[in-house]
C-alpha cells in the first residue's frame, strides 16, 4: 500500500521541496510520512469545505498547490482548514514555488501547454517566467479568445498595443511583476494570473501584450494533468479533483 512518503518521494523527481523560494512553506504541512493513503483529494487550496468534501469521501490525504500553512499559526479556529485536517485526522501536502519553477512538469508548462505554446522552457531572466513559442504568428484578439476558452475563464483582461503575436511568456498566479523581464527577452505577450496597474503602464511603454486570466484560473490547470500523472505512478490510490473549491469570482 502506498505511503505519503512515497508520493512525496515521487514529487521530488520533478519539483523538489528544496527549489521552492525561501519565503515558501511546502512539503508535508499535515500528518505523518509513514501513513497509508487509498484516496487523495487533489485541489489548488485547502479550505474548510475541502476538508469535508475529503473527509465524506474517506480520503486520507489532500495535496494542494498553495499551502494550508503559510504564516505561524496564531490561533486554531475550529471552522479552520488546519484544525479541521488534524479532527480528521487528514494529512496535507503542499506543492508550491516549487512546483511552479519545475521544468519538466508544473503549473507554468501546464499553462504554456495548454494555451498552445510549444517548446517551453524557463527563462533566466525571470524568478518564475517560462517562454515559448505559438507554431504562426496570430493576430491578439484571436489569441486572447483561445486563453478564455482554454482555461475555462468567465472573462479575463487583456491588451493589444501588438496585433500580431507570435513569442508568448508565461508566469501563473501573482507573477504579474515578470512582465519587465518578459520584455527583456522580447515576448509579444505575456500571460499571467495577476498583474498591477503600473505594472500594466510599464507593459503599455514596453510594447508587450498582456493577458490577465485570473489566479485560479491560471493555475488550476495543472491540478487534472497532476492528478493523470500521480495515478499513473500509483495505481492503488484513487485520487480526485476538488469540486468543492473555486475562487467563486463571478463577472457582471
Amino acid at each position: 500500500m502506498t505511503t505519503i512518503n512515497e508520493i512525496l518521494t515521487f514529487f521530488e523527481g520533478f519539483a523538489p521541496t528544496d527549489s521552492a523560494m525561501d519565503f515558501d512553506n511546502v512539503g508535508l504541512l499535515v500528518g505523518d510520512k509513514k501513513s497509508k493513503v487509498t484516496k487523495a483529494l487533489v485541489s489548488l487550496d485547502i479550505t474548510g469545505e475541502v476538508v469535508s468534501e475529503a473527509q465524506k469521501l474517506g480520503c486520507e490525504l489532500i495535496i494542494s498547490h498553495h499551502p494550508v500553512i503559510f504564516n505561524p499559526l496564531k490561533r486554531l479556529d475550529s471552522n479552520s482548514a488546519p484544525y479541521l485536517l488534524a479532527k480528521y485526522g487528514i494529512s496535507a501536502l503542499s506543492m508550491h514555488t516549487n512546483l511552479d519553477l519545475s521544468e519538466n512538469f508544473g503549473v507554468n508548462i501546464c499553462l504554456a501547454n495548454a494555451i498552445g505554446v510549444k517548446n517551453t522552457v524557463k527563462s533566466d531572466k525571470g524568478e518564475c517566467l517560462f517562454v515559448g513559442e505559438l507554431e504562426k504568428e496570430t493576430e491578439m484578439k484571436s489569441f486572447a479568445e483561445n486563453v478564455k476558452s482554454a482555461l475555462d475563464c468567465k472573462g479575463l483582461r487583456y491588451t493589444d498595443v501588438k496585433k500580431s503575436i507570435k513569442k508568448v511568456a508565461v508566469s501563473s498566479g501573482a507573477g504579474g511583476s515578470e512582465i519587465f523581464a518578459a520584455a527583456q527577452i522580447g515576448a509579444d505577450v505575456f500571460v499571467t494570473g495577476e498583474i498591477k496597474h503600473h505594472e500594466i503602464n510599464a507593459a503599455n511603454e514596453l510594447c508587450i501584450n498582456i493577458v490577465d486570466a485570473g489566479h485560479f484560473k491560471s493555475e488550476d490547470i495543472v491540478i487534472l494533468p497532476l492528478i493523470n500523472k500521480l495515478s499513473d505512478n500509483f495505481s492503488d490510490v484513487i485520487f480526485t479533483k476538488s469540486k468543492a473549491y473555486s475562487d467563486k469570482v463571478k463577472f457582471i
